[in-house]
């Protein structure tokens, strides 16, 4: 059994997803490879399954006539599904909804999507989240709908003792672009300065997935806030050396702030929590998977600075509940998302097409 995962760039949740499954299926008998169409940070992660780089037709074309795949996931890019027919490929293709933004966005993507998946697509995979599955149930009653949750790494994310920061880190992880909602993680830090003015600000992020308008934007309004000289920016950081910084933030005292309108899963979120980092967060849906507030992290209202801040100092302060929140929220992950669950429902899918 051959099964290809195609996606725009290798980075973020998805490089993060497409290499954690990969391993875990190849591991339960499943070969896998993954087609990148453009470069980007996740390629200098080593792998111990093919990954190919191309955009080229004529390239892609003799990777499928080479690898004669049973199945193919393509993530997010739905033209890609009409591309791989026009190439020759005549087996199982899935459409995987991924990373799709705000729910107005999402949903202007899945009805642009319909002609494709009607003539192209074999079914749609999603992660349980509420809005997606909401949204093809009402767009694309006719496509067959499997749900399985995304898999996490809790064996490399997990608590890593060291030197703690002498002063709070709030630690805010994403791309710069509205959906991830940037500006209000400044804002809720600057509240938050109030009482604890040695509050340092940590932010991970790819500047090459952001705008040069978004990036100037951000500039902007960092020194509006002024708190350019609190603020540690971390760019390309290797996803293997994330847990190392979450349990720094952990044991500073302070915690990692989610401020996404809409997630569809929310890997830095179920990450942070596995390194015992707890985590504030918006309601953006995907990360109700891992977050029940006051028992494995915290939810604040979106747009409400002042509700968020208050959440932030009863995390760092309260510290009976703050190690509740660590404990209940690692033992969540560990027994909801590991590999081999993950491998028995996708090969119950391809199980699905009689693909054995």
């Amino acid at each position: 059994m051959r099964v290809l995962f195609t996606f725009y760039v290798p980075s973020g949740g998805v490089e993060t997803l497409n290499r954690l499954r990969c391993e875990s299926l190849q591991s339960s008998g499943i070969e896998c490879h993954v087609l990148y169409l453009r470069p980007g940070t996740g390629a200098q992660a080593c792998t111990s399954f093919p990954v190919f780089i191309t955009s080229l037709d004529t390239e892609i074309k003799g990777i499928l006539d080479t690898h004669h795949y049973d199945a193919i996931i393509v993530t997010s890019d739905f033209l890609l599904l009409e591309r791989l027919r026009r190439l020759g490929y005549d087996g199982v293709l899935i459409y995987e909804s991924q990373g799709l933004g705000k729910r107005s966005d999402a949903e202007l993507i899945i009805r642009e999507a319909v002609p494709y998946l009607q003539a192209y697509c074999n079914a749609v995979l999603i992660p349980p989240t509420t809005h997606l599955l909401e949204l093809f149930i009402s767009i694309c009653p006719w496509l067959h709908r499997y749900i399985i949750p995304n898999i996490v790494d809790v064996q490399s994310f997990r608590p890593i003792p060291g030197e703690a920061p002498h002063d709070p880190v709030i630690a805010w992880v994403g791309r710069l672009e509205s959906n991830k909602n940037w500006r209000e993680y400044l804002q809720i830090a600057r509240q938050i300065r109030r009482s604890k003015p040695d509050l340092h600000l940590w932010m991970f992020h790819d500047p090459d997935l952001a705008t040069e308008e978004e990036r100037e934007a951000f500039d902007i309004e960092l020194h509006a806030s002024k708190q350019n000289d609190r603020l540690n920016v971390f760019t390309n950081i290797p996803n293997a050396q994330m847990p190392v910084y979450y349990s720094s933030i952990a044991a500073s005292g302070g915690f990692l702030l989610s401020t996404s309108i809409t997630e569809g899963f929310g890997y830095a979120v179920a990450e942070a929590i596995c390194c015992g980092c707890p985590v504030l967060s918006t309601d953006s849906d995907g990360v109700r998977s891992f977050i029940v507030h006051n028992a494995s992290g915290k939810f604040y209202p979106l747009g409400n600075i002042e509700a968020a801040a208050a959440e932030g100092l009863e995390l760092m302060d309260n510290l009976p509940l703050r190690q509740t929140i660590q404990t209940q929220g690692r033992a969540h992950m560990e027994a909801s998302f590991g590999a081999e669950r993950y491998a028995h429902s996708f090969r119950e899918m391809l199980n699905s097409f009689a693909i054995f």
